[in-house]
């Protein structure tokens, strides 16, 4: 016989498990959502209003501002944004997007501006726990949702003051009108379509912006929702995220047919997709972990209705297609954390699955409650009108397909 040695096992690198950092940071968040955000949840629901008091709370602990985004944006993994969004979430969608609606202006600036704009502006959107400050992202126009390249909203600039001059009516904004920080985007050169677009922090207390309608929706009704309007606006040059001569850089390479680099709106969305992922994760979670105790208690013909396989089977699927959007939330947290490509629109893909799954398993939550689940004393109801709005906002299921069938093909699909 040969003597053969075996190699030695290769070194396995990869893992699914979460670090400790990462399962403390889960718990932590969840604690909050347990004893502070679900308490209050029908409350501000039927409020409609911004929960001041659970923002000041949860600045109190450390989970609103910047400090927390720096935090739990910093992780190498970028795996703890979207476990502490989720859990937010878990306890209401509405008083989380209340929490969460500042971090796209945060994105915005952090995304597109320098560095001394990025210390002087993301702090200022969550203030202080004694004195607590909103941010807002405004793109969507009532003729330009979907269809960004449609935006009217105009930055015109004197280059005597070096000043920009901002006209326009911006809607569907998340803190539009109560946030110390605004984030404009609007359009400084209009033959160039999304690539003549630029953004704008228009700072607190700014002459020109104004709120107009607010907003009564079907869900997240905790967070303030609302028209902005900009009626001429002046904003410093210093304001112009990127500043001047970065965007006359863009607006060259544009003109003369070059690439340049994303729009300021899609950009912004295009980060914060797999965070809005999360959020429908948590929903989604929240309503199958209800439905599941319910199931195991309520009893029917002599037995509890989860012993019925219908039931059991619907929670089954519930749990698959939870845990299947949340392996697509992550990775695609992963992929922009680490600079990976999206070259299949995999932070499309997370948004599109997580949104879809989430409202898919708030109505067969309902379902399996019946008649407890179409009542307002129980949350299911709640947890579904909530679960709507993920495949809407940030760009709809269908604009998520569009994004995801362009990159596939290589082609300008429309």
């Amino acid at each position: 016989m040969v003597a053969t040695t075996e190699a030695p096992a290769a070194v396995v690198q990869f893992s699914l498990e979460l670090n400790e950092e990462q399962l403390q940071l889960q718990q932590w968040v969840h604690e909050f959502a347990e004893k502070v955000i679900r308490p209050a949840a029908h409350e501000w629901d039927e409020r409609e209003e911004t929960p001041w008091p659970i923002l000041q709370e949860a600045a109190k602990v450390g989970i609103y501002g910047m400090q927390f985004m720096g935090h739990i944006s910093s992780d190498p993994t970028g795996l703890m944004l979207p476990i502490a969004i989720e859990e937010l979430f878990w306890g209401d969608a509405g008083i989380g997007m209340a929490l969460q609606g500042s971090g796209l202006a945060v994105a915005a600036i952090a995304g597109n501006g320098t560095p001394q704009q990025i210390g002087e502006w993301a702090p200022q959107c969550y203030g202080t726990a004694d004195d607590i400050k909103l941010g807002a992202f405004c793109v969507s126009e009532p003729d330009a949702g979907s269809d960004v390249a449609a935006m009217k909203t105009r930055a015109v600039y004197d280059a005597a003051k070096d000043e920009w001059t901002l006209n326009g009516q911006k809607t569907w904004i998340s803190n539009g009108g109560i946030a110390n920080v605004h984030v404009v985007v609007a359009v400084v050169d209009p033959t160039l379509g999304t690539r003549g677009q630029a953004s704008f922090v228009v700072g607190p207390n700014t002459p020109g912006l104004r709120q107009g309608v607010k907003f009564k929706k079907m869900g997240i009704r905790a967070s303030h929702t609302a028209e902005v309007y900009l009626d001429d606006v002046k904003v410093p040059g210093k304001n112009l995220l990127g500043g001047k001569e970065k965007l006359d850089a863009k607006l060259a390479r544009a003109r003369d047919g070059q690439k340049s680099g994303e729009q300021a709106a899609l950009g912004t969305f295009e980060s914060t997709r797999p965070a809005v992922g999360a959020m429908a994760l948590g929903t989604a979670r929240a309503a199958y972990e209800w439905s599941l105790d319910y199931a195991k208690e309520r009893q029917q013909f002599g037995r509890p209705i989860i012993q019925n396989q219908a039931i059991s089977f619907m929670l089954a699927n519930m749990k698959m297609e939870i845990d299947a959007a949340r392996l697509l939330v992550w990775r695609a947290a992963w992929m922009a954390k680490t600079r990976k490509k999206f070259l299949n629109a995999e932070g499309s893909m997370s948004k599109l699955k997580a949104s879809e799954v989430c409202v898919w398993a708030t109505e067969r939550a309902i379902q399996i409650a019946g008649g407890v689940g179409y009542v307002r004393d129980a949350p299911l109801e709640r947890f579904h009108r909530d679960s709507k709005i993920y495949t809407i906002f940030e760009g709809t299921s269908e604009i998520q397909q569009l994004v995801i069938a362009r990159a596939i093909s290589g082609m300008h699909l429309a």
